[in-house]
């Protein structure tokens, strides 16, 4: 019998079993994180992050989904993996992080931490897609993973799993399918967000670089200036800066806390 010790984390909510796999012991992730991350049978969360090795940069971060996808970025996830290789893998904190979306750095600074995400890509202006016989403005971006933003009439009672849901599995986005934000612009540097996540399948308390996409794209669309503060279902609040040239994105950051929640250990039959 052989155990694996986790770390439970949390970044705006969004949480995560994070395991130091830098000596690679589990022989398929997929699985493993299709059983750990459901909440009435395994440790539960919304997915697994590992550190591997890198050389390239300090570290790689895989990101296994709670349905055992494996994406190429996620934002709060960055924040957890930073925090905990700073904290308990004893890495600077200043580090610069392998991910499937290329590399990333963070900056670590007490409960802060500020990520420097890729450069956007495929940024696609407002459009109408077909969504359960309703018509649906929407707008695309990709930041590190693809997004599309919905600006509803009303967010605090938008039926986000049911559209989130239709969206994410439509045609258009076939066959890796999109992650789905539903925004309120309620300042000229805030917005609102409700996020469906591709992967977990469900609404989320908070998605990085859903949020990112979100801020991004209220900017493109004149709604709001940087640094724009974003309002999560979990109640953080995450801070993203950016350089605009017309609809090209200089640079965008992502500031934010993350915590670890608790230690444990996994039996391995």
């Amino acid at each position: 019998m052989n155990t694996i010790t986790f770390y439970k984390m949390q970044a705006s909510g969004n949480d995560f079993v994070v395991i130091d796999h830098r000596e690679s012991f589990i022989t398929d992730v997929n699985e493993f994180a299709q059983h750990v991350c459901v909440r009435q049978f395994g440790v539960g969360a919304d997915g697994v992050l590992l550190v591997e090795k890198s050389d390239d940069a300090d570290f790689k971060m895989r990101i296994i989904n709670a349905d055992g996808s494996e994406a190429d970025m996620c934002g709060n996830g960055s924040r957890c993996i930073a925090l905990f290789a700073h904290e308990l893998l004893k890495f600077p904190d200043k580090m610069r992080i392998e991910t499937g979306a290329g590399i990333i750095s963070a900056v670590i600074s007490e409960k802060k931490i500020k990520v420097q995400l890729t450069k956007p890509i495929d940024y696609k202006a407002a459009f109408e897609l077909d969504v359960d016989g309703n018509k649906k403005e929407l707008s695309f971006i990709n930041t590190g993973v693809p997004h599309v933003i919905h600006f509803p009439e009303s967010l605090s009672d938008f039926p986000v799993n049911e559209i989130g849901g239709a969206i994410r599995f439509h045609e258009k986005f076939s066959p890796l399918g999109v992650n789905v934000n539903f925004v309120e612009v309620t300042g000229p540097h805030d917005i609102s967000v409700r996020t469906y996540e591709r992967g977990v399948e469900s609404e989320t308390f908070a998605c990085g670089t859903g949020s990112t996409a979100s801020a991004l794209i209220s900017a493109l669309q004149n709604k709001v200036k940087s640094p724009v503060n974003v309002f999560t279902t979990g109640g953080e609040v995450l801070k993203i800066c950016f350089e605009l040239e017309g609809d090209d994105v200089k640079e965008v950051f992502m500031e934010g806390e993350a915590h670890i929640s608790f230690r444990g250990e996994l039996i391995v039959t």
